[in-house]
């Protein structure tokens, strides 16, 4: 029998599970989401209260907003997080205090912006970056060349950067780390073809630009130890381009994520804009967090339009689910195929902070559906 979790609560999803070193109370995450609230880079008090709003609401793990790892050119944002200097820390080290004490585990999103110069986000307006930005090749799109390729010591500063920001996160008593490996940003310019025409040992077929972020990976582990959770975020997609591929193909896709396994990468976090959506044109209806999970033996976790009361590009909810909450079904129908791990909410999270207790309580009619003004405040 097809069960309905928007009126009648399934356990999957509100059962504990053991992902390697992770111990969660449940499956639910809460994704990444530039919120933009920390001048100087510093998240204060108000940060702090809104993490663990989401930890009291019932997530098993929380992934903060991106943070800039320890390099002059990873932000394109003065009130976005860093993940370096003492003051940042140790704010970051209140928020993820208070996040364990309300039940939850929590990662730090590490993030490089590389050639996205310019930002638009909920309080501020547009955001040029004060330094000179990198990126593989100088190309931001199909044809817009704004910079110049990066030197290989360019390269291994970076590289560097995130392997600094990872031991952070180990001793101020993260429960592992994220690499943003998608949307476009430093590391997934390097393996994108449009943005990434370098003819050395980072540049040319997918497998040579996949070795940026190999490298990335490699750097992380060798500095945090084979025990500390390693998760890596990707896409398809780009915001230079939303119709961008990486892979064509689950073999291309497998030429992808093998060496990041290899690497030291143990969870994946499969970006899609609507998760139900089929990611390869073949027989199969499976994910993209489906496919990852079938190629490389690793838990995956299924992102895109979760628990959304609205497409917010009117391109249409899941096929035969109710808009809002009942979209939530295929989701269960996946789960049960054994398409992923654990799921990811975004947007569905930023006006209801304790969604995930709300959905296993059966008080559906208390979810605020999403509106853009909810952006405005940090709450």
């Amino acid at each position: 029998m097809q069960v309905d979790i928007a009126t009648e609560p399934t356990d999957d999803f509100f059962e504990p599970v053991t992902l390697g070193a992770l111990e969660l109370r449940n499956r639910w995450v809460m994704a990444p989401m530039t919120r933009a609230f920390s001048p100087n880079g510093v998240p204060g008090m108000n940060v702090r209260r809104y993490y663990e709003r989401r930890a009291r609401g019932g997530v098993g793990l929380i992934i903060t907003e991106g943070t800039f790892v320890p390099h002059a050119a990873a932000s394109n944002n003065g009130n976005v997080p860093n993940f370096h200097g003492a003051e940042a820390l140790a704010g970051w080290k209140a928020v993820v205090d208070a996040v364990h004490a309300a039940g939850s585990l929590m990662v730090p999103q590490l993030w490089h912006v590389g050639l996205i110069q310019k930002r638009i986000v909920s309080n501020i307006s547009l955001v040029v970056a004060e330094h000179p930005q990198v990126s593989p090749s100088g190309y931001l799109g199909a044809s817009e060349r704004v910079g110049e390729a990066m030197s290989i010591p360019d390269i291994e500063a970076v590289i560097l950067a995130f392997g600094e920001a990872a031991t952070s996160a180990r001793e101020l008593g993260f429960d592992g780390i994220e690499i943003h490996g998608a949307h476009g940003y430093l590391i997934d310019q390097f393996f994108w073809a449009t943005t990434n025409r370098r003819s050395d040992a980072f540049g040319g077929d997918l497998a040579t630009r996949s070795r940026f972020a190999t490298e990335v990976v490699r750097e992380c582990r060798r500095r945090v130890g084979p025990e500390f959770p390693i998760i890596f975020r990707f896409s398809q997609w780009k915001q230079q381009d939303y119709t961008a591929r990486l892979a064509n193909s689950p073999q291309e896709l497998e030429t992808v994520l093998a060496p990041l396994v290899k690497a030291g990468v143990d969870i994946f976090h499969c970006s899609q804009r609507r998760y139900w959506h089929p990611e390869f044109p073949d027989d199969s209806s499976m994910s993209l967090a489906g496919w990852t999970r079938r190629i490389t033996g690793k838990p995956s976790i299924i992102v895109g339009s979760v628990g959304l009361d609205k497409d917010l590009s009117a391109a249409g909810f899941a096929p035969g689910a109710k808009a809002g909450w009942a979209s939530l079904v295929p989701l269960q129908q996946m789960f049960q195929r054994g398409e992923f791990d654990l799921v990811a909410l975004g947007r569905a999270l930023i006006g209801n902070p304790e969604w995930c207790e709300l959905i296993r309580s059966g008080q559906i009619h208390r979810i605020r559906g999403y509106s853009q003004d909810f952006l405005g405040e940090l709450d």
